[in-house]
């Protein structure tokens, strides 16, 4: 039939030709014999919507065609696909239901071309809904609204079926799921409300029928593998057939019916709940508990929290294990057990944070519990001690000489950066400082350092670690040793340069910085002859130098290499200046009481009794006494023990240690009195007005970072100021303090 443009198609006539090309489209899309469509018949299809939509009125047949186009669609669906659906149930109505929406998705193509015209122009004019959507429509409103019940619980029953291990047609259930999402135009609504709700509600209701049994039948590593393996079939679920949008809603409910609900059940779980892992070392469990736990609200607290109850209850046992050696056997300050003592904290410390890092993926929560557990047991006083002063004699024993850790520089580095970490939990870091300082004055002034590029690294880390203030004064000490020795050259320089100037005996002076070493007490020593003119000689190479400085000796620190003439043979003996003075006596006498040594010496009891007890009751008996005995008293009485010999040529006499703690603890309680003085001045400078509670606050924030000042001192700093008039309180509000400028 070939229509001429010049003449006008009738809509009956026009529409009769149309019914053909869509008759011939139904036939193919019922898959009966039927050829396809030639450039030539789709061509007259298009031309003659075409004609009826471009002719002048009344024959302009847009309206009318536009609606039947729908009727097309509608006579379509009535007449075959909603009888052929309705035969069919379960996974068969839903290949029938795929089936009839890919053939529909054809025909509105189809039809959407050979009606294009009126896309074109007559909707556009109209604002009309298109033709691709008024196709989409009828089967949403006439197939999709009959079909998506049926659909929803063929498709739920099939995913359950695969959760119980059946195997399903992956292809059909995403095939189903596909309509449910176009058929929405762009919008997810119809798949949220017509499929994933429910969906979500079966889900959970699957696994909280599962976890009610495995959480009574299994451990809890068995419980974790079940829960990941599930969470990671459901995230492969959204991957295959459900739409990517569902997979956040799905794992949050699965997540909630296997872990939220149990979490507290399984974690507590006896014989292999978190504590259980923790104490039997189940790295893979806890990093599995980790990576579950995490994806769950609030999920990580209890675990952190029981991290760090073990991790707390682990470093007393060591605490209780050191105060239990110590009572068994008393050792000296920094001796073995506390060094014994040390290196387990530092494992300890060691082994829980490789937890943190590799189980816990180095969460903030963790972090924290560690050093809050840390924070416990590092601040504990052991055998008398506190962990401050352990420190410091633990690193003592790795920089000096002959210290019982024999390790190598590498080893000697990595463990110093160990202390250092491990600094960060102790709140007296202060009181670390002082006893650092005064172990590192020992082992400069005494030549007892093993190496000096390891006492610089571990106050580079100090430094970095607590700030410059912190190390300036030990970083002093280390540069006055340097420029001693410059010193010390320029001495010998001056006296070869200087035939008058001869001290008689050799001399090496070390010249110190008060403001950086430990203060020591400097005593009128009556010094020998000999070492008097010693003294005068190097104060006028001083004299010299610098006009500007006083000298203050400190006797106490220096040693003297003294030759003893005994009867079998000479013997040379390294004393200190207080031990060397008192045996020169008896050069001149055979025989002093204890007064003429007093007197002579011009010293204090204590020194006296110490540096006698040295030369005549200890190892060495250069000195005899009488009464023989094992203590110094006023009536004895010495004479020179010529008998005395040893086997070796040269030979040390120390004198008896005395006990700095105390002295090292008074420093500090001076120094924070200044430091409390200080916080509170320059609070109330900037602040001029401030309450009580918050200006103790403040203080205890500022100076939180070297030590943790006690509530009662701050308060008596505050009345020390007031009295001293840099504070008053307000007259009608006692609590009230005011700057005063």
């Amino acid at each position: 039939m070939t229509m001429s443009q010049m003449k006008t198609i009738e809509l009956e006539e026009g529409w009769s030709f149309m019914q053909t090309g869509i008759q011939k489209l139904k036939k193919i899309l019922e898959g009966l014999p039927e050829p396809q469509f030639s450039s030539e018949e789709y061509m007259m299809l298009y031309t003659t919507i075409y004609n009826m939509c471009t002719q002048k009125p009344p024959h302009d047949y847009s309206q009318q065609l536009y609606d039947k186009y729908k009727e097309a669609f509608e006579d379509y669906i009535g007449s075959t696909v909603l009888t052929s659906l309705r035969e069919k149930h379960d996974e068969f109505m839903l290949r029938e239901l795929v089936k009839r929406w890919a053939n529909h998705k054809v025909m509105v193509r189809w039809l959407s071309r050979f009606f294009h015209y009126l896309d074109r122009y007559f909707i556009a004019r109209r604002s009309l809904p298109a033709l691709n959507e008024v196709g989409l429509t009828c089967f949403r409103e006439s197939v999709y609204e009959e079909a998506k019940g049926k659909a929803k619980d063929a498709v739920i029953a099939l995913i359950d079926q695969e959760r119980e291990g059946e195997q399903i047609d992956r292809a059909l259930l995403k095939n189903v799921l596909g309509i449910y999402v176009e058929i929405g135009m762009g919008q997810m609504d119809f798949y949220e409300k017509d499929f994933e709700t429910d969906m979500l509600v079966d889900s959970a209701g699957y696994y909280s029928r599962k976890a009610s049994n495995w959480i009574v039948e299994d451990s809890c590593p068995d419980y974790m593998l079940k829960a990941e393996d599930c969470l990671r079939r459901e995230k492969e679920r959204v991957a295959h057939y459900l739409h990517s949008s569902s997979e956040s809603k799905l794992l949050e409910r699965v997540q909630n019916e296997l872990l939220v609900v149990y979490s507290s059940q399984l974690l507590e779980k006896e014989h292999s709940g978190c504590r259980t892992l923790l104490r039997d070392d189940k790295v893979d469990d806890l990093s599995r508990m980790y990576r579950l736990f995490s994806k769950i609200p609030k999920g990580l607290d209890p675990v952190a929290n029981m991290f760090k109850q073990h991790v707390t209850a682990e470093g007393m046992t060591l605490v209780q294990q050191a105060e239990e050696a110590a009572s068994n056997k008393a050792e000296n300050v920094g001796g073995p057990q506390e060094q014994v003592f040390v290196r387990k904290i530092i494992e300890l410390h060691d082994k829980f944070m490789a937890y943190v890092t590799d189980c816990f993926m180095n969460h903030t929560l963790f972090h924290k519990a560690l050093k809050e557990a840390f924070e416990v047991f590092c601040n504990k006083i052991v055998a008398g001690c506190s962990s401050a002063e352990l420190l410091a004699s633990y690193c003592d024993n790795i920089l000096k000489k002959g210290g019982s850790e024999k390790l190598s520089d590498e080893a000697i580095e990595e463990t110093l950066d160990k202390v250092v970490k491990l600094l960060a939990y102790i709140s007296d870091k202060d009181l670390f400082a002082e006893f650092y300082r005064k172990k590192l004055s020992r082992r400069l002034l005494f030549d007892k350092s093993a190496n000096d590029d390891h006492e610089r690294l571990i106050l580079s880390k100090l430094k970095q670690q607590c700030g410059g203030q912190f190390t300036s004064k030990m970083e002093g000490m280390v540069t006055d040793l340097a420029l001693a020795k410059e010193n010390h050259s320029q001495f010998n320089d001056y006296l070869s340069g200087n035939a008058f100037a001869n001290p008689g005996i050799d001399l090496t002076v070390t010249v110190l910085t008060t403001g950086f070493w430990p203060s020591y007490k400097s005593s009128d020593l009556s010094l020998p002859a000999e070492m008097v003119k010693c003294v005068e000689v190097f104060k006028e190479f001083y004299q010299t130098k610098t006009k500007h400085r006083k000298l203050t000796w400190i006797y106490s620190l220096g040693t003297c290499n003294v030759n003893g003439k005994f009867d079998q043979k000479t013997i040379e003996l390294i004393l200190g200046t207080y031990q060397a003075a008192a045996l020169l006596l008896f050069n001149a006498s055979d025989r002093l009481s204890y007064s003429d040594i007093k007197t002579q010496l011009n010293l204090a009891d204590e020194d006296v009794v110490r540096l006698l007890q040295s030369l005549s009751c200890a190892k060495y008996k250069i000195l005899i006494k009488e009464p023989a005995s094992r203590t110094v008293s006023e009536t004895d009485s010495f004479h020179f023990n010529s008998k005395f010999t040893d086997r070796m040529r040269r030979i040390r006499i120390p004198l008896p240690p005395v006990d700095e703690r105390k002295k090292v603890v008074e420093d500090v309680d001076k120094d924070r009195r200044y430091a409390i003085d200080a916080s509170i001045v320059r609070i109330m400078k900037s602040r001029k007005v401030l309450g009580h509670q918050q200006l103790v606050m403040e203080c205890v924030e500022q100076l939180g970072r070297m030590f943790k000042p006690d509530f009662k001192a701050i308060k008596k700093r505050i009345e020390d100021l007031i009295t001293r008039e840099y504070l008053e309180r307000d007259k009608e509000n006692p609590n009230l303090f005011k700057y005063l400028a």
